[in-house]
């Protein structure tokens, strides 16, 4: 049902590519981010004043929901219903966020045996970024938590025999026009950046099925593998908990 993703850019880079005016984040690198995990997302609280860099759980949750759990079920919103939909209307109206990350991994049905994963980056060696939304719960005891989910749209050519969908992958021209919540009644500037990414945007190749367990988190995990060499290493490693197809939803 849901996935991973990597983000080992440094904080510099971080800092430059969203022009950021908050204090820095203390990151490490992260090779397989699972959902439920603190993500690094981007937003614009002063709308033109800068950006700031926080921590949100991976799993939105709506400011309705009776339970937290809920959260793991919406790690990523569809663009074709996301604004209509009640889990996320709200939040595209208001709440929008980047989600920076280095790149992503998505598992591809073989005609036999399990699936093989990919880590899909940007073909430039940069960041990628990923449209988010946002949403802050409030538990019963009164503690506050902010969460987040990754918008998702339908595949595009180099990507469509690895998956049938990818992150809604925005380019920094677009950045501005995302963030901007300034009026919530008129989300058809936003509506226009959900599409797939350019051809060009991205590179892939297959990897280690050591991806599939999340107690795994080393450089290792995006080395080039020989797909056709892997079939006991497949066996070995099976999927957990359902997490292996990213941005299925």
């Amino acid at each position: 049902m849901c996935g991973r993703f990597g983000l080992l850019h440094t904080w510099d880079e971080i800092f430059r590519l969203y022009s950021i005016i908050s204090t820095p984040l203390n990151l490490q690198p992260r090779f397989n981010i699972a959902p439920t995990q603190p993500i690094v997302a981007i937003t614009a609280p002063n709308q033109g004043g800068g950006n700031e860099a926080t921590f949100f759980q991976w799993g939105l949750v709506p400011s309705w929901a009776k339970e937290i759990s809920i959260g793991a079920k919406m790690i990523n919103a569809r663009a074709e219903t996301v604004a209509e939909k009640p889990s996320f209307r709200a939040a595209f109206r208001r709440r929008r966020c980047l989600i920076p990350v280095s790149g992503f991994y998505e598992w591809q049905a073989q005609p036999r045996g399990p699936k093989q994963p990919f880590w899909i980056s940007a073909a430039d060696g940069g960041l990628l970024t990923f449209a988010g939304l946002w949403e802050s719960w409030m538990s019963p005891d009164g503690s506050e938590l902010q969460t987040c989910t990754i918008v998702t749209t339908t595949a595009n050519n180099s990507l469509a025999s690895i998956h049938a969908r990818m992150p809604v992958i925005l380019a920094p021209a677009d950045f501005a026009a995302w963030l901007d919540v300034r009026d919530e009644t008129d989300t058809a500037p936003a509506s226009a950046l959900l599409r797939p990414a350019p051809e060009e945007t991205t590179t892939a190749r297959p990897v280690s099925t050591q991806v599939n367990s999340v107690r795994n988190d080393n450089s290792s995990l995006i080395e080039a593998v020989d797909p056709l060499a892997s079939t006991d290493e497949k066996a070995a490693a099976p999927m957990r908990d359902g997490q292996g197809d990213l941005f299925s939803n």
